[in-house]
């Protein structure tokens, strides 16, 4: 079994910003020493997980639960750090606390779907991915209006077996009603459909020209578009698409590393490109969400090698396979690589 339930799939999703966690309130003046440190320290670990530094997030977030160990946010937190170091098991273990301390979160129970999707994904196991489902079923019915839940139901009853619930049926139950709330967050859901369910680029290509169409004001929908075009090699798209969300979101970290993977697959602007890979890599944290960091490694070997610097592309090769050992690209680059230089 292998479902699509892992960063690079969630990076297609918009996710809930770290900004956004609601840090718990405290009422009145009479409020303990030990609530406002807790209430401190959840912001430090808010801000740490922010910049990708996940291990200090950790100790933080294990000081807030030593204060206060019903504090549903610092476990969510909590699993949301185990979950970017790839400790899917402790992310498992907090989220369901979260949960169960704040059951009537739809962003708790999404991520706790989350969690188990990636383990399932990872360890090939029918038993994690037996739970899925339910989850994102009960992150629907208590949020309707949650869109990153109802996206994560539809990608999972699209892709999954029926064995453990795939349902296209049911998946374009959800995309419809996705659509009903947004029309442009039901294009790029359809899209995503048209790829992973139906093999259907054509389709997916139209959904995608009917979001340029439509000119949303946020970046999302376009950068969606663009990992489409990105994976059919096609630069051209690419470009369009990143135009119109640097319009609504100029500096948004992304667009760079996107503008230079268009400007290597057109061999174009390659010393821009490589200038590009590196502040990416150097400028921003390493987040499930957005393209990682042994990507940005591979497309900078890549770079490389299209320049024949071969000993600098293995180089970046190695140091993507380091970051991120199943990247089976990468490897196969690294190999071909090698046994040339023999």
């Amino acid at each position: 079994m292998k479902l699509k339930y892992h960063h690079a799939t969630f990076a297609l999703l918009p996710l809930l910003a770290v900004t956004t966690i609601a840090v718990p309130r405290v009422f009145g003046t009479s409020m303990s020493c030990s609530s406002v440190n807790s209430s401190t320290l959840l912001q430090s670990a808010q801000r740490q997980f922010g910049t990708g530094n996940y291990s200090a997030a950790i100790t933080t977030l294990h000081s807030v639960i030593s204060e206060d160990s019903t504090n549903a946010t610092a476990f969510y937190l909590l699993g949301r750090c185990y979950y970017e170091i790839r400790d899917l098991d402790q992310a498992i273990t907090h989220a369901e606390k979260s949960v169960a301390l704040e059951p009537q979160s739809s962003v708790y129970e999404d991520w706790l779907g989350r969690d188990y999707a990636a383990k399932a994904d990872r360890d090939k196991s029918y038993f994690a991915a037996r739970k899925i489902k339910r989850h994102f079923e009960r992150a629907v019915e208590l949020d309707p209006h949650n869109l990153s839940a109802r996206r994560d139901l539809a990608e999972f009853c699209a892709q999954a077996p029926w064995a453990v619930g795939g349902n296209t049926d049911e998946a374009i139950t959800q995309i419809d009603a996705i659509a009903k709330i947004d029309p442009i967050a039901g294009n790029v859901a359809r899209a995503s459909f048209d790829v992973n369910a139906l093999k259907r680029l054509d389709l997916a290509d139209s959904e995608y020209k009917q979001v340029l169409a439509a000119k949303p004001k946020d970046s999302q929908p376009y950068l969606d578009a663009v990992v489409f075009y990105q994976a059919q090699n096609k630069p051209g798209e690419m470009n369009a698409f990143l135009d119109a969300a640097a319009r609504v979101s100029p500096n948004d970290p992304r667009l760079v590393f996107y503008r230079a993977a268009a400007m290597v697959m057109s061999g174009t602007n390659l010393d821009r490109a490589a200038g590009y890979f590196k502040s990416y890599l150097a400028s921003t944290p390493d987040r499930s969400e957005w393209p990682s960091h042994a990507e940005a490694r591979e497309w900078l070997g890549r770079l490389y090698e299209d320049e024949g610097r071969r000993v600098e592309a293995a180089e970046q090769y190695r140091a993507s396979l380091q970051l991120d050992p199943s990247r089976t690209s990468a490897q196969t680059r690294l190999e071909k690589l090698e046994k040339e230089s023999l």
